[in-house]
């Protein structure tokens, strides 16, 4: 369990990162390398996702409910963004979605 849990944080930041690196070049002006790192911070996303036991469909769709909560993070500690209560309630209920797709017992 806690490693499926670390595989989906570190995706999320090689998600979110390589986004933002985008982000970056795109949309303010940042020098085209950024661009590029971003693309194989997201390329990195998409290999170390295929590392999880589950099938893909559950694998993505727990990762959905990762994302959110890390989202809001990185909109917080790096956009200086500060989630108010219906985000964190928000991501919370996410993470629990998260833990019954991923480790809710299957006969």
């Amino acid at each position: 369990m806690i490693k499926s849990l670390l595989y989906f944080l570190w995706a999320g930041l090689f998600e979110i990162g390589g986004g933002y690196l985008i982000w970056l070049w795109l949309r303010e002006g940042k020098p085209f390398w950024w661009g590029i790192l971003g693309g194989i911070a997201l390329a990195f996303y998409g290999v170390i996702a295929t590392l999880q036991s589950a099938n893909f469909g559950r694998v993505y769709a727990a990762y959905g409910g990762v994302f959110i909560a890390i989202a809001m993070f990185w909109g917080w500690k790096v956009d200086g963004v500060i989630p108010d209560r219906y985000d964190l309630i928000g991501a919370c209920l996410a993470l629990v979605s998260v833990l019954i797709i991923m480790f809710a017992p299957r006969p």
